[in-house]
């Protein structure tokens, strides 16, 4: 067989370790996962009773068009329902995306380092791809703007950023729509969306009125809580929804995710208080790596990325050997850093008190 020959170099994404199989492994009887951003209070009350008494019919095929759901998103949003396309997790938008728009006579720019699936769908593509480097944890917009040509077809932008949680502002965000070209999709990734307090987060929904190259992404998996569910939403100019319909994989967002999410989404007093929570549980952290002396950037999303200035993947080991899941720099691309899942307030601690333990014992050996 003759595979794609950008595949045959391509590792396929690495997810986090499992509970069970860090129990096994390490012969422990407690874990505490906070690797991959998942809600630690997980989902609201009306989701579960939702799930309890789901009475649909399990050997007839979901809604292809998702129509409730797609009819309550428009509601909450302030959208039309043509405006509105939903995904098995915003995963599989992006690559819906890809698989639309990027050939190998084509070229995508994109933040490094930032959430690796759109490059990584950018090389099963076989496109041309471009990063720019972040600065401070951020954007670098002019860079990406200045590497914009007519190749280009597809702009990814990922606010907050995934792994540093650094936001674009609005000023920011107008400023740059405003120098890209009307052929180039810009792809506004908000994945962390409902977790942001900053008052000068851009309003991406005011900006879709007046720019229709620009695609926003959501996601359930995040504040919701759904993440095993996989529903993730774009919302988009009529005509870029129309245009990637075709694309999209028939039935792919299941019955019981959709009733699951039209659950969620009407329990935003839920959302709220994870909100509140996460902003706590943000300053925990920041108070900790304050007195400790500890570089990180400052979070607009459910995790944080702190500095060790050693290698992330010794820090990672340390930590899991002691019943706590992270996610090491190493594979964000930031070799030196840890990525922690914010988590309840005793979660929160618990980590802290292993890092402390970490710190010290590193201390007496450098000595």
């Amino acid at each position: 067989m003759r595979w794609k020959e950008q595949l045959l170099k391509l590792k396929p994404y690495q997810p986090g370790k499992s509970i069970s199989e860090v129990k096994r492994q390490y012969g422990l009887s407690e874990i505490v996962k906070l690797a991959s951003n998942e809600n630690p209070f997980g989902s609201s009350e009306k989701v579960k009773k939702e799930i309890a008494g789901f009475a649909g019919k399990f050997s007839v095929y979901p809604d292809g068009y998702a129509t409730e759901l797609r009819t309550h998103l428009a509601g909450h949003l302030g959208v039309k329902e043509g405006e509105v396309i939903l995904g098995n997790g915003s995963d599989e938008i992006i690559q819906m995306i890809a698989r639309g728009l990027l050939t190998s006579e084509t070229k995508t720019v994109m933040a490094a380092p930032t959430f690796p699936q759109y490059k990584h769908n950018g090389v099963i593509e076989g496109c041309e791809i471009t990063e720019i480097p972040l600065v401070n944890g951020a954007h670098d917009l002019d860079g990406m703007a200045a590497a914009i040509d007519d190749r280009t077809t597809v702009v990814w932008l990922c606010s907050p950023n995934n792994p540093t949680g650094v936001y674009i502002t609005e000023e920011e965000l107008t400023a740059f729509m405003a120098r890209v070209p009307s052929h180039v999709l810009v792809v506004l990734d908000e994945a962390y969306f409902e977790y942001v307090t900053a008052e000068d987060y851009h309003d991406s929904l005011k900006l879709l009125r007046q720019y229709q190259n620009l695609i926003i992404l959501r996601t359930f998996s995040k504040i919701y809580g759904l993440a095993s569910f996989r529903v993730g939403y774009g919302i988009a100019h009529e005509d870029t929804i129309s245009a990637l319909e075709p694309v999209r994989e028939p039935f792919n967002v299941n019955s019981l995710a959709q009733a699951a999410a039209i659950a969620a989404l009407d329990d935003q007093d839920f959302v709220e208080e994870c909100k509140r929570e996460n902003r706590a549980g943000l300053e925990q952290f920041y108070q900790f790596c304050d007195n400790a002396g500890l570089s990180y950037y400052l979070s607009q999303g459910n995790f944080i990325l702190i500095n060790f200035e050693r290698d992330g993947q010794e820090v990672f080991q340390y930590l899991l050997e002691r019943g706590y899941i992270v996610r090491s720099g190493t594979a964000l691309g930031f070799p030196t850093c840890v990525r922690i899942t914010i988590g309840s307030k005793e979660q929160n601690q618990g980590v802290i008190d292993v890092i402390k333990q970490y710190l010290s014992v590193d201390t007496v050996i450098s000595k």
